[in-house]
């Protein structure tokens, strides 16, 4: 069978997410990277997924994993950095590396905050299709002409790949010409809330995304992870 359908019954993946594991080079057959495509026999080859075996006995989906990390800043958000740097699959403790696990959602190299985590890609899918516009909030703690620059971003800001128009937009000051600003957005392109600032004039000097949806990070410490709550579960679960 082809490798896509062998982690599929294997309750790794769906045939999609499947797909997107083997061209990201996460999949390895016999210790050579899968090719998309690649005909298997699961009772014979070792089929491995970030490096932990799949099971050729299970054929049953097992249920989704779904987990969130207090991402730190100057970690990759990726499985893997050529450059040798410390991704967000090396903060996780043992037990929550299963294979297949993808993240839902980039976060730059300095941004911190929520970063959810799931086994089941097509959820990941449909949460960052832009069509869904779940909503991402963000503090960031800028300085320069903040009343100034909210006027704009209220008013929505031109970036090089389109309109920014925020859903909510407010400000704390901080002292020391620092203010906290939390901007809330239904996308998520690449850089946006460093951009959507450097457009309208503010200098970022940390950057924090403390809610994905219905997935907020409280009280999590920077580094540590928890197992998402039913109620997070049963709302992400009733996104259409």
């Amino acid at each position: 069978m082809r490798i896509q359908r062998a982690l599929a019954r294997a309750g790794i993946a769906s045939r999609r997410h499947a797909d997107t594991l083997v061209a990201a080079g996460r999949v390895h057959v016999n210790g050579a990277v899968a090719r998309t495509g690649q005909p298997v026999d699961p009772a014979r080859d070792r089929i491995t997924v970030d490096g932990v075996p799949v099971s050729a006995g299970r054929t049953t989906p097992a249920a989704a994993t779904w987990i969130v990390l207090n991402k730190p800043a100057g970690v990759m958000t990726t499985a893997a950095d050529p450059g040798g740097r410390r991704t967000v699959f090396d903060c996780l403790p043992a037990q929550h590396r299963v294979p297949g696990l993808t993240y839902v959602g980039r976060l730059d190299y300095l941004t911190e905050g929520v970063l959810v985590l799931t086994t089941d890609g097509d959820a990941a899918h449909r949460l960052t299709h832009p069509s869904r516009r779940v909503p991402r909030t963000y503090v960031v703690t800028v300085r320069g002409a903040v009343a100034r620059a909210v006027q704009q971003i209220r008013r929505g800001v031109t970036l090089e790949d389109g309109i920014v128009q925020p859903l909510e937009v407010s400000t704390t000051p901080l002292g020391g010409a620092r203010t906290a600003l939390e901007i809330t957005i239904g996308q998520g392109r690449t850089r946006e809330v460093r951009r959507l600032c450097a457009a309208v004039g503010l200098s970022v000097e940390r950057l924090v995304r403390t809610a994905f949806g219905p997935v907020e990070l409280g009280t999590l410490p920077s580094g540590a992870v928890r197992k998402l709550t039913p109620a997070e579960r049963r709302a992400i679960e009733a996104i259409p």
